[in-house]
């Protein structure tokens, strides 16, 4: 008997292209002063691609703003959006901070996504961006 393919196969190939929900912004009113913002939430929740099992992360985003700021409600419904999207870790956490520099052009933000433990394994992904 064959087995089953997952629903999530494949989609690993085109991870960049993947149609997000758009985050809002507003006017950094201190452009002028660098500032930092911490976004953390620990209800973060996507599937395993693999075993087709939920995972859940502690998601916390630092950036200093430029002209614009992220607005809270639709970062919120971005990351709502992943709960039912099989992604790895790694991809999620890259797409994540690559979707949020593109809304808001920070001149600095980080990202890091702590998975809790699944199968003894604890993953955290870090990765930063700085404004050319």
């Amino acid at each position: 008997m064959a087995k089953k393919k997952s629903p999530y196969h494949g989609l690993q190939e085109n991870i960049r292209k993947l149609k997000t929900p758009k985050i809002d912004t507003f006017r950094n009113k201190y452009p002028d002063r660098d500032y930092t913002v911490n976004l953390e939430t620990s209800e973060f929740t996507c599937i395993c691609p693999k075993t087709e099992l939920p995972d859940f992360a502690n998601i916390v985003i630092r950036y200093i703003p430029d002209k614009l700021c992220v607005e809270l409600k639709s970062f919120k419904l971005y990351l709502h959006y992943y709960r039912d999207i099989g992604i790895f870790h790694e991809h999620a956490t890259n797409k994540i901070l690559d979707d949020f520099v593109s809304a808001c052009k920070p001149c600095w933000a980080q990202i890091t996504a702590a998975f809790n433990i699944r199968g003894g394994i604890k993953t955290t992904v870090t990765r930063e961006y700085k404004k050319p």
